[in-house]
């Protein structure tokens, strides 16, 4: 059964003859900047496991870059979005009501951590649409036109998000962008300025964003500051809380609105089903919340989330489209959740992160090649570089890392300004028997690369 198995190379190489046929038959038919670094195609995945079409055996610690922490094929899923096809696929929300998004807005608004005690919840298709809405009502709520945005940053591939985001190879040739985004430094605390005291980067980071007022933008004019909890692409970096509770106070001074972009560390990726509950418990809640990519299971979904007086002050008409809250994705999102809650995935996210940390970390002390290790829950980023004095980055060790593991069959992407970062985005169903496999391979392949 392949929902428990482990991974498994039976081919002599990689990819195998099926695979490399239909890959090479993807390089004839579909543009190369939609890369693939990796040597399988998937015929069925389960669980955390994937089966390619040569029947190899992988463990995924990707799981569609954060958007599989409930599994592959979750068979009551597969059930409940099986009884919503044989209903219908398809009623455009603006047309006709159907009770799935209103079942679905409901259960968001009630345990979303959002600022407010009454709450509005409408849906997009992915977390680019779903910030780019977001943004939307920022400005239609405060009138201003500006936001601030930070190093390290992503937020789609959209004009506004990759505008938006940090990292300008997501964005090469594309301008010329829209104005009235500023970017402050983000608190990547394993790379703070030289001599920079510990107790000083708060106040440092916390500085820059009061310099975009002085240099960019007055707040005056700033409707939002975005925020992800976890920085993912920018190299899976945790927002001290106490940084959170400096840039709550500066939103509240000047009448800016907070926005948690939350696409990836939703959905008890991080320890919690939100990971602004972490801010929640120390008083600073968003004013709006973005989620995507774990919601649906792998359907196409996001939702975006705000109090009612934010959420109304919106004119009709400028927000939806055709295939916003699809009713299979609904349905999907919908048995998601109640498995979440029912089987305590934010626990079980715990847990593997302890498991995973644990051996990141002696990995640390044994391994001059790692700066750092860092995450929240089950979402943790380990740094590679080639020095720990300097703190050079090492991409190329993690490229070579990454292909070593891949052919022992365990899949891992490398994220990071500097693509020195190997991610663990395991799905939360992972058995513990899968992850201590794929640990193994991991470190086996450390080990032969270094």
């Amino acid at each position: 059964m392949l929902k428990n198995a482990l991974p498994e190379i039976i081919t002599k190489q990689l990819p195998g003859p099926k695979a490399a046929a239909i890959i090479a038959r993807r390089g004839e038919a579909i543009p190369g900047a939609i890369k693939c670094v990796y040597p399988l195609v998937i015929e069925k995945g389960a669980g955390a496991m994937v089966e390619d079409v040569d029947g190899n055996h992988f463990v995924d610690w990707v799981g569609g870059v954060g958007v599989l922490n409930i599994g592959y094929s979750h068979p009551e899923i597969v059930a409940a979005v099986k009884a919503q096809t044989e209903q219908y696929f398809h009623g455009m929300f603006n047309i006709v009501t159907h009770e799935g998004y209103v079942a679905l807005a409901e259960t968001m608004n009630a345990m979303v951590p959002v600022r407010g005690a009454k709450k509005k919840t409408f849906f997009a298709n992915s977390g680019a649409e779903a910030d780019e809405n977001a943004v939307k009502i920022a400005k239609a709520y405060t009138g201003r036109p500006n936001i601030i945005v930070f190093s390290g940053a992503f937020h789609g591939r959209t004009m506004l998000t990759m505008t938006m985001t940090s990292k300008k190879a997501y964005a090469h040739g594309l301008g010329p962008f829209p104005d009235g985004i500023y970017r402050a430094q983000f608190p990547y605390l394993y790379r703070n300025p030289a001599g920079m005291k510990s107790e000083d980067a708060i106040a440092y980071y916390t500085d820059s964003i009061l310099k975009v007022f002085e240099e960019a933008s007055p707040a005056e004019h700033v409707a939002a500051i975005v925020v992800e909890p976890l920085q993912g692409e920018g190299g899976f970096i945790p927002a001290p809380l106490e940084w959170i509770q400096a840039v709550r106070k500066i939103c509240d001074d000047h009448g800016i609105l907070l926005m948690a972009d939350e696409v990836q560390t939703g959905f008890c990726r991080t320890g919690k089903m939100f990971a602004s509950q972490y801010w929640q418990e120390v008083g600073v809640e968003p004013d709006i919340i973005t989620t995507a990519k774990s919601i649906a299971a792998g359907l196409p979904l996001s939702a975006i989330t705000a109090r009612t007086e934010i959420m109304e002050a919106v004119k009709g008409g400028t927000i939806g489209g055709t295939y916003c809250g699809n009713p299979v994705a609904c349905a999907a999102a919908l048995k998601v959740i109640e498995i979440m809650q029912r089987d305590r995935l934010d626990e079980r996210a715990r847990e593997i992160g302890t498991i995973a940390m644990d051996r990141f970390n002696s990995w640390q002390e044994r391994y001059a090649v790692i700066g750092d290790v860092r995450g929240l829950g089950a979402m943790i980023g380990i740094e590679f570089v080639k020095d720990r004095t300097t703190k050079a980055p090492d991409p190329e060790l993690v490229a070579a890392i990454v292909n070593e593991a891949v052919q022992k069959g365990l899949i891992i992407e490398s994220a990071g300004v500097y693509g020195n970062v190997i991610r663990f985005l395991a799905p939360l169903v992972i058995t513990d028997e899968q992850l201590a496999a794929g640990l193994d391979i991991f470190e086996k392949a450390i080990i032969k690369c270094v």
